[in-house]
């Protein structure tokens, strides 16, 4: 027995880190489609003769749609052989994106989102598992993280590059740009992951249920969802905040997208090596620190240099929780209810995009009614209901100890 765990052990360290390296690359696609309306909404909004509030729906409706789509469609595939699951997740991708490029109309860029939002749920789920079954236990958070690396390299360099590639060509351009990131994703997910992938048994629909009547589990999709969300109340308006408010050029938005997108970075590989050992512990000093840095991000934001070393922060800060979100509640599902891992990780995603889509709508709201700059310390008191559920989540987990 113990020969067959060093066996597997090896194995998984070998095997891993090119099938880690697929899973990024498809992450990073995914993730350029995600966030990258946020530096194309006013050419969007100009473009098709709408608001820039009804422009910003592009991010809260597809963040809708990987919420619906996530814990549906996971336990819907939960049969399908997962790397053939991950093939097909890329071709719904590829479509979907190439449908937003053709789009003459909001309406059917809405739905083109919409569509492409249901590989980005199923895709996020299914490769949190696949990441942390390729390395040993110790290992699995950081492995989580380096998938999400895929993820928060799109918002270092595919964010700033399709605001670029938009405004220089157009916004369809961008659109079909990340499209052929898909074609890429679909080649690597080919060629380096491996066939013989673990199977997670499937989960009967009443086990799944179980999720859903566990006080722990739906505690931490709340935590998710506010301390992950507080952040797109400010981010989403985070090209017309630089321009009207700090008076930046368009120009300089694509280099200051660039910079925030380097501290996703640094805090997604900080927030993996923090997330290993305690995650709870962890990911509440990280939402304490993000309330304070969006609170003042408020104060800051009139002011070019202060503004942008804020602004930096909150990048780093932004993501730094994703893998500890992640991981606890992959830990908390194996420990409460084994059979449904897959379902409960696809419902977190789900949580993270509920977070996105309440964050970017109340920003649209405040941007309305009382003026851009009241979107980030609205965005702090968010984040600050995180705080507090994970000091409630902590205590009861401490309790059971």
């Amino acid at each position: 027995m113990n020969s067959h765990a060093n066996t597997l052990s090896h194995s998984q360290s070998k095997g891993g880190t090119p099938a880690l390296l697929a899973l990024a690359i498809s992450a990073f696609g995914i993730g350029t489609t995600e966030f990258v309306p946020v530096g194309l909404l006013s050419s969007i909004a100009d473009d098709l003769s709408i608001s820039i509030t009804l422009a910003g729906l592009l991010i809260s409706g597809y963040a809708m749609g990987v919420a619906f789509g996530a814990p549906v469609l996971t336990a819907l595939t939960s049969k399908m052989s997962r790397k053939t699951l991950l093939m097909a997740l890329m071709v719904i991708f590829i479509v979907g994106n190439s449908v937003a490029a053709m789009s003459t109309s909001f309406g059917l860029l809405l739905v083109a989102r919409f569509i492409t939002a249901f590989s980005h749920g199923i895709f996020f789920s299914i490769g949190s598992t696949i990441a942390a079954d390729l390395v040993p236990a110790d290992k699995r958070a950081s492995a989580i993280a380096f998938m999400f690396t895929g993820l928060t390299v799109a918002t270092v360099t595919g964010v700033p590059l399709g605001t670029f590639i938009g405004q220089a060509f157009g916004w369809r351009a961008t659109f079909w740009g990340v499209a052929l990131l898909g074609v890429i994703g679909i080649i690597a997910s080919a060629i380096l992951v491996p066939k013989n992938l673990k199977e997670a048994p499937p989960a009967k629909f009443s086990e799944q249920l179980k999720i859903l009547s566990n006080g722990k589990l739906l505690l931490a999709f709340a935590i998710t969802a506010l301390g992950y969300g507080g952040t797109f109340v400010a981010f989403t308006y985070l090209t017309p905040l630089l321009e009207d408010v700090t008076g930046f050029s368009s120009k300089w938005v694509s280099i200051i997208l660039l910079v925030y997108g380097i501290a996703v970075a640094i805090g997604n590989v900080i927030g993996g090596k923090a997330s290993n050992k305690n995650p709870l512990n962890a990911l509440l000093w990280m939402f304490v620190f993000q309330a304070i840095i969006l609170f003042v991000l408020t104060f800051a934001a009139p002011f070019k240099v202060v503004g942008l070393i804020v602004i930096f922060l909150m990048g780093m800060f932004a993501f730094m929780n994703v893998p500890g979100l992640q991981i606890l509640v992959v830990n908390l599902a194996e420990k409460y209810v084994p059979s449904a891992v897959n379902v409960a990780s696809a419902l977190n995603i789900a949580a993270f995009n509920v977070g996105i889509a309440i964050g970017s709508f109340v920003g649209g709201l405040i941007v309305d009614d009382l003026g851009i700059i009241h979107t980030p310390w609205i965005g702090a008191v968010m984040v600050l209901g995180a705080v507090l559920l994970t000091v409630w989540l902590k205590g009861l987990e401490n309790k059971k100890a």
